[in-house]
């Protein structure tokens, strides 16, 4: 068992009949929902809602049966992974895309659990670079007033020689801050300016930090009250 598959698969341990579960996006994310998969096959009970295609389409091969957020207003879990995890809980999330439905996911949850491997954890935000989820229409400007209000270098998200395109149908670009101070403010500055649908900064929303080890070893850090 490796890192991942650790933190993936204690994380599903959390998971109780009847509660409706946030299943999120990524390599260690997979695992969690795969267990959780196992355990709906042994006759768990849940309902689930998924934050990218294809989550959405690794839950319904293991028989996790999905809804839609207009059937509930909130979720009593949410599980998923972390590019960094600082020793306050702040996030960097996004490498794989789903930074917005993953927010969303995790903003709506009773209980938000991070699940990650032991290279995650960070002393500071910043080495792991920052995705910014752009809207397509006048995407350049964005961009722009981005470069004029940070000296970071900013770089368009490519696949395939295109822009990259998110499950929601916009664009990413990477900021390479390397040092980030104060998520709280970056995130806040980030918010504010239009054109920027959303970012990878999860400041005070992570409840629990599932830290896995490759000898199979897991350690839980609890949000400081």
């Amino acid at each position: 068992m490796n890192a991942k598959q650790a933190a993936g698969y204690r994380a599903a341990e959390w998971v109780q009949d009847g509660m409706v579960v946030g299943l999120g996006t990524g390599s260690t994310a997979f695992y969690a929902i795969e267990k959780i998969g196992e355990r709906v096959a042994q006759g768990l009970q849940i309902r689930a809602i998924a934050t990218s295609n294809a989550s959405e389409e690794l839950a319904l091969k293991y028989g996790i049966p999905l809804i839609t957020a207009s059937e509930v207003e909130r979720l009593d879990l949410a599980i998923d992974g972390a590019d960094e995890v600082d020793p306050e809980l702040a996030l960097i999330k996004g490498g794989g895309g789903a930074l917005l439905r993953e927010k969303l996911v995790a903003i709506h949850s009773d209980r938000f659990i991070v699940i990650a491997d032991s290279g995650k954890m960070v002393s500071q935000l910043g080495q792991f670079k920052l995705p910014i989820e752009l809207v397509p229409f006048c995407y350049e400007w964005t961009l722009g007033q981005l470069k004029n209000s940070y000296d970071v270098q900013f770089q368009m998200r490519m696949r395939d020689g295109e822009l990259y395109v998110t499950d929601n149908g916009n664009y990413i670009v990477d900021a390479a801050f390397g040092q980030i101070p104060s998520p709280a403010q970056l995130s806040h500055e980030l918010d504010i300016m239009t054109g920027v649908v959303d970012h990878g900064l999860f400041v005070d929303i992570a409840d629990m930090v599932i830290v896995g080890y490759e000898d199979g070893r897991t350690e839980i850090i609890e949000k400081k009250q």
